[in-house]
């Protein structure tokens, strides 16, 4: 049990790191969360500071739900529930700690969380999401369209302990992307520009 809280907090510390943050005001001396949406994730980073500072989060959001479910393999002596520690990652880049509770919408961090699992599904949704941005334009729709298809690829691969995994990060990315859904049904979500 005391595994479990130990890496249960250090996944949600891991989660909580504001790479959208720590990007714009390091190398832009901007503060995304004063433009744009407002959001810390790669999507907002992407519209106020250009494809190489969205790049580079997007790439530090998903390694932080890699490296959440790698720390027991360094760490523990005994087996723990990867699934249990990688969620709590994911939290806390939904809420982080360290930006007072407001962070991203949990979409690079579950694919990190994805990638370590298993990296056969990690593609075909990462082929998946880029087909759907790229006909509609819609960075929320394909976020979400991609990972009711992450839920049924793993039914179809018979991983049910990744059926369990990606229909929770479902949950959680259609939950954050509540007020989008609404904006593309009325018609007013914003499309990328840049692709």
């Amino acid at each position: 049990m005391l595994y479990y809280v130990l890496f249960i907090i250090l996944a949600y510390l891991l989660g909580s790191i504001p790479s959208g943050l720590i990007v714009g005001k390091v190398f832009y001396q901007t503060d995304i969360r004063e433009h744009g949406s407002g959001n810390l994730g790669a999507t907002n980073t992407f519209r106020v500071l250009g494809k190489k500072a969205g790049i580079a989060v997007t790439i530090s959001d998903v390694l932080k739900g890699t490296f959440s479910i790698a720390l027991p393999f360094f760490f523990s002596p005994i087996e723990v529930n990867l699934l249990v520690i990688g969620v709590f990652s994911v939290i806390g880049h939904m809420y982080p700690i360290f930006a007072g509770f407001k962070g991203g919408k949990a979409v690079a961090t579950s694919g990190g969380l994805v990638l370590g699992l298993s990296p056969l599904l990690f593609f075909i949704i990462l082929a998946t999401f880029f087909v759907l941005l790229y006909t509609t334009k819609y960075v929320s729709l394909s976020s979400i369209v991609t990972s009711f298809i992450a839920v049924m690829t793993s039914l179809v691969m018979s991983r049910f302990d990744l059926l369990i995994l990606t229909a929770v990060l479902l949950t959680f990315i259609v939950y954050r992307h509540i007020p989008n859904i609404k904006r593309i049904i009325n018609k007013t979500e914003p499309k990328i520009t840049w692709m």
